[in-house]
């Protein structure tokens, strides 16, 4: 008897007609949660950013869509060696220039303000550090008047050196590069040489596109 109650029991519930305001409300829900958690993420966790050059080749190549920790930079400062998504400059929306960021904070064609233009993310490896002297000759980086040159294993071919070049890197900046040194627009070729550390957004920390694998 028990058994045949508990099956109209269920059967009832089964036929019971769908409250399609509970479910919506309940999808509704879920979508803003999924939001929140991505957002969350996204702005204080993690940076994705995509490499269009080969500036970065062998280490990264072009195409490739890399990930990195905002709390690196959050809890810590970058370091020598490190490679790094920073805030470059910005697309104007009004006449199409791209730039790097200057020191107006607007186009330096049109004057429109940089919080109205779309951000330019670059990824370039912490060549030179705060309070760093730099010195480029005979296909080398030199630091800090050492008679040795920076040991880096991640390049692909010796740097041509033209002329030779001196910087001295202000305190709170940073002096990028990239590793395909021969075919990368870096800091040698910028209007400002330097990275300010509050535009130091990330440490890249590995490639998920075309393939996964850790960026050192």
């Amino acid at each position: 008897m028990k058994k045949q109650e508990s099956e109209k029991q269920q059967n009832k519930e089964e036929k019971k007609p769908i409250n399609w305001k509970e479910e919506i409300i309940s999808w509704i829900q879920v979508i803003v949660m999924a939001a929140v958690i991505a957002y969350v993420l996204t702005t204080f966790i993690i940076a994705n950013s995509r490499v269009p050059s080969s500036s970065m080749e062998n280490t990264i190549m072009a195409g490739s869509r890399v990930i990195g920790s905002r709390l690196s930079y959050r809890f810590g400062k970058p370091e020598q060696g490190d490679v790094a998504i920073f805030v470059f400059g910005y697309d104007c929306k009004e006449c199409g220039t791209s730039y790097q960021e200057t020191p107006e904070g607007i186009c330096p064609v049109c004057g429109r303000a940089d919080k109205k233009n779309t951000t330019v993310y670059y990824v370039k490896r912490v060549i030179g550090m705060p309070g760093d002297i730099i010195d480029i000759r005979d296909g080398h980086v030199y630091l800090n008047n050492s008679e040795t040159p920076l040991d880096e294993p991640y390049l692909p071919e010796e740097m041509e050196t033209p002329q030779e070049l001196h910087y001295e890197v202000p305190e709170g900046h940073y002096f990028m590069m990239g590793d395909n040194r021969n075919y990368s627009a870096d800091a040698r070729f910028w209007r400002f040489s330097y990275i300010s550390e509050d535009k130091m957004v990330a440490k890249v920390m590995f490639r998920y596109f075309p393939s996964i694998g850790a960026i050192k």
